[in-house]
C-alpha cells in the first residue's frame, strides 16, 4: 500500500513539472501578436513590383532546317554506260559545264546517215525548183520533194536532240558532291551520279504558331545559330506559304542568308528567333506574381497595407515575365511573394522591391 502511495506521488511530480514547463510556452505563444509566418503587426511580408512603361521586343522563338539556295540529284535521261566523269568530287562548277558523257556511238552514226540524206535532199530540192520554174515539173512534185526536205531535217534534229540527252551539264552554278559511280557504269534513269549544290545563299525553312500568322510579313529580320557553331547570322523573310497547315496550326516560312565562307551546310538543325516588331510601352511583371484563376489571369497588388486582387489581361511570355495587357496601370504595386498565403484584403508588409 505505502509502495502504491509512493508510486502515485511521483506520477503527480512528473505531472505538475510539466504543467509549470508548457504553461510558460503557451502563454508566450498567446502574447504574439502574429501567427507563424507573419509580421509583428499581423501582417504578411512580402516581395513587390512597382510596374514601368519598358520595350519589350516581340519575339518567336522556333526551330528550322537550312536548305540549299539551288539543290539537284544529277540523273542520266538515257540508260547507258558512262564513257566521261568530268568533274572532281567537292569542287565547284558553272552552269553549262559537261560534267557526264554517256555512250552515244550508235546515236552519232544515225546522225551522219541523217545528214548526208538531208544533203541530198536539199540538192534534189534545189534541182527541182528550177525546173518548176521552167514549168518542167508540176507544182505537186516540187512540193512532195520540199515536204520530204523538212522531213530530212527534223530527223537530224530528233537525234541531235537524243545525243544531247547523253550529255549531263549543270543546271546551275554550285558545288558537286561525292560521286555514286565511275567511269564504265550502267546507269538508268533512276540512278543518281551525284548532287549538285548552289550554297550561296542558303534558305531557313521553319514554322511559326498560327496566332502570329497576321504579323509576320516578307522582309523580317530573323536571328539564327546552328548546331556546333555559336556564331549568329542574320537573315530575312523572302517568302510565305500563302495557307496554315490545318495538321500543326502553324504557318511556313522562308528566309534567306548569305553564306559566301560556305559556314552552313545545307540540313543543319537551325535555332530561330523572329522578331515581330517592338513594343516600346510594355508593363512586365515577374512571371510567379501571375495567379491562374477561374475567370482568366489575376494578380494581387498592394494598396494602403492590404492585398488587393485585380484580373489581367496577358500578353507575351519570356522566360522570366509576362506582359499585362490590361487590368494594372504604371506605377502599381504588385505583389510576387506568399502567393500561397495571400488572401482578398489580408494585410501585408513590404519586405523587399523587386
Amino acid at each position: 500500500m505505502k509502495k502504491n502511495i509512493k508510486t502515485f506521488a511521483v506520477i503527480g511530480a512528473v505531472i505538475i513539472v510539466l504543467i509549470l514547463l508548457v504553461i510558460p510556452k503557451l502563454k508566450s505563444s498567446d502574447d504574439k501578436p502574429a501567427a507563424r509566418g507573419f509580421g509583428a503587426a499581423g501582417s504578411l511580408p512580402v516581395k513587390v513590383h512597382i510596374t514601368k512603361y519598358e520595350a519589350l521586343d516581340n519575339k518567336v522563338l522556333t526551330t528550322g532546317t537550312v536548305l540549299a539556295n539551288e539543290e539537284v540529284e544529277l540523273k542520266s535521261e538515257v540508260p547507258g554506260k558512262i564513257t566521261e566523269l568530268l568533274f572532281k568530287e567537292g569542287s565547284y562548277v558553272n552552269k553549262g559545264d559537261l560534267l557526264v558523257k554517256i555512250n552515244d556511238a550508235d546515236l552519232q552514226a544515225q546522225l551522219q546517215s541523217a545528214k548526208s540524206r538531208l544533203e541530198l535532199q536539199k540538192d534534189t530540192e534545189y534541182r527541182q525548183k528550177q525546173l518548176l520554174e521552167k514549168e518542167a515539173i508540176s507544182q505537186e512534185d516540187y512540193d512532195m520533194t520540199a515536204n520530204q526536205l523538212q522531213v530530212n531535217q527534223a530527223e537530224v534534229e530528233l537525234i541531235k536532240a537524243q545525243i544531247a540527252k547523253t550529255e549531263i551539264r549543270a543546271p546551275f552554278g554550285g558545288i558537286i558532291g561525292l560521286k555514286n559511280v565511275s567511269e564504265g557504269s550502267f546507269v538508268t534513269n533512276s540512278t543518281v551520279i551525284a548532287s549538285l549544290q548552289n550554297i550561296n545563299p542558303i534558305k531557313i525553312d521553319f514554322s511559326i504558331p498560327e496566332r502570329y500568322s497576321a504579323m509576320v510579313n516578307v522582309g523580317d529580320e530573323i536571328n539564327f545559330s546552328i548546331t556546333g557553331n555559336n556564331k549568329k547570322y542574320v537573315a530575312r523573310v523572302y517568302a510565305i506559304e500563302p495557307k496554315i497547315d490545318p495538321v500543326t496550326r502553324t504557318l511556313q516560312l522562308r528566309a534567306l542568308c548569305s553564306n559566301t565562307g560556305r559556314e552552313i551546310l545545307p540540313g543543319s538543325f537551325a535555332n530561330i528567333e523572329l522578331v515581330l516588331k517592338k513594343i516600346e510601352d510594355a508593363i512586365l511583371i515577374p512571371s510567379e506574381a501571375l495567379i491562374p484563376d477561374l475567370k482568366g489571369q489575376k494578380v494581387f497588388i498592394y494598396r494602403s497595407g492590404k492585398a488587393t486582387p485585380q484580373e489581367v489581361g496577358t500578353g507575351i511570355r519570356t522566360d522570366i515575365s509576362v506582359q499585362l495587357t490590361s487590368g494594372i496601370n504604371e506605377g502599381d504595386t504588385i505583389i510576387t511573394s506568399g502567393m500561397l498565403q495571400l488572401r482578398p484584403g489580408a494585410p501585408v508588409t513590404i519586405s523587399e522591391f523587386e
